[in-house]
């Protein structure tokens, strides 16, 4: 089993700026694999990054560019740094180890 808790949303203005963690627990050998989705309400869940197999990392298309995924081996975590935010980033941001495994999620809202 692996627990994932998400940590950092919150309420921001458009062109601001946050960071989100997730800390994973339990039987987690590798964080390649961990991945950032997001869902805003009436829309299905989409992929924001992912660590893959081979250690690179993999983007959205909407996000490419200003949003930075990292990882912390030792702390069995993963960040994602969201830069110039826009008010269609709003959604709950959701942590999964090789979608297998799901935080609760976290609310980023972006508004004025």
């Amino acid at each position: 089993q692996v627990q994932l808790v998400e940590s950092g949303g919150g309420l921001v203005q458009p062109g601001g700026s946050l960071r989100l963690s997730c800390v994973a627990s339990g039987s987690i050998f590798s964080l390649n694999g961990m991945g950032w989705y997001r869902q805003a309400p009436g829309n299905e869940r989409e992929l924001v990054a992912i660590i893959a197999s081979g250690g690179t990392t993999v983007y959205g298309d909407s996000v490419k560019g200003r949003f930075t995924m990292s990882r912390d081996n030792a702390k069995n975590t993963v960040y994602l740094q969201m830069n110039s935010l826009k008010p269609e980033d709003t959604a709950v941001y959701y942590c999964s180890a090789r979608q297998v495994y799901w935080g609760k999620g976290t609310l980023v809202t972006v508004s004025s």
